[in-house]
């Protein structure tokens, strides 16, 4: 158990079964209707499984994320930090805000994986995160590499602000990946 984040394909987006995400997909166009943005159609088939293809994306939230937290607050407006953390579905929709919309008995923010992806970066600048983390994040590639040790051997060779607490570099890492997936594919990322 536990909580995912993984990429949405389009049957699961504009779908109207239990557990599909229609009520959401039509209400973020409506809102992007009223802002006089087109609305957001182009979401791709969920691709077939292919380890390290790049093609789906699924991770697992693990770490404490405390240091997180204090990362964002340090580097971030509170608005900022909001922002990355607070969303609950990520659109590849450049949006200069989130969108709150009230779906069922909840409210869903949606965030624009451009802003996300450059908030992120600035964390992954200010904690020098390594390059050379995966890159492709289906089947939990990149939660195994920093809960599996191969982290902590790269940390071991290439020490620095980034390898001081492994829990932070996961979320920075987590979110950059996540924000550049949405972009790359095309597709929604949500919380499941």
């Amino acid at each position: 158990m536990g909580i995912y984040l993984v990429g949405v394909g389009a049957k699961e987006w504009f779908g109207e079964e239990e557990g599909d995400r229609g009520a959401v997909a039509s209400a973020l166009n409506r809102e992007l209707e009223q802002r006089g943005l087109p609305p957001y159609l182009s979401v791709p088939e969920e691709a077939a499984f292919v380890r390290g293809s790049g093609q789906s994306f699924e991770e697992k939230l693990v770490p404490s994320m405390d240091g997180f937290g204090a990362l964002c607050e340090a580097h971030l407006s509170p608005e900022e930090a909001d922002s990355l953390c607070g969303w609950t579905v990520l659109v590849p929709v450049p949006l200069d805000e989130d969108v709150r919309l009230p779906v069922d008995a909840g409210c869903d923010v949606i965030a624009g994986a451009p802003r996300i992806l450059a908030l992120a970066e600035r964390l992954a600048a200010a904690i020098s995160l390594p390059a050379d983390i995966p890159v492709a994040c289906d089947n939990l590639e990149l939660t195994g590499w920093f809960l599996d040790g191969a982290a902590e051997e790269l940390a071991a060779t290439r020490p620095g602000p980034w390898s001081e607490d492994l829990g932070t570099a996961f979320y920075v890492a987590l979110f950059l990946r996540a924000a550049q997936h949405s972009i790359r594919r095309g597709c929604p990322i949500v919380y499941s």
